[in-house]
């Protein structure tokens, strides 16, 4: 559980702002986030193989973008 405790003259924004940092660096917003909805393995691993093929052709593309200057 992620806690954090109000500082001596800290304003509320502050202390809502660290809290913030403090869950998004935790993780347990991108987990709930994941979790939300049922995904099979073979969902997981079609997805992954998507993003793989996206990820290489967007660095074949940058690498042959550098080689023209």
């Amino acid at each position: 559980m992620t806690k954090v405790e109000l500082r001596t003259n800290e304003s509320q924004q502050q202390l809502l702002g660290r809290f913030r940092k403090k869950v998004m660096k935790s993780g347990r917003l991108k987990d709930v986030r994941r979790k939300r909805w049922f995904v099979s393995k073979s969902e997981l691993r079609r997805i992954a193989k998507k993003k793989a093929i996206r990820r290489n052709r967007r660095n074949q593309h940058n690498s042959t973008v550098r080689r023209r200057y």
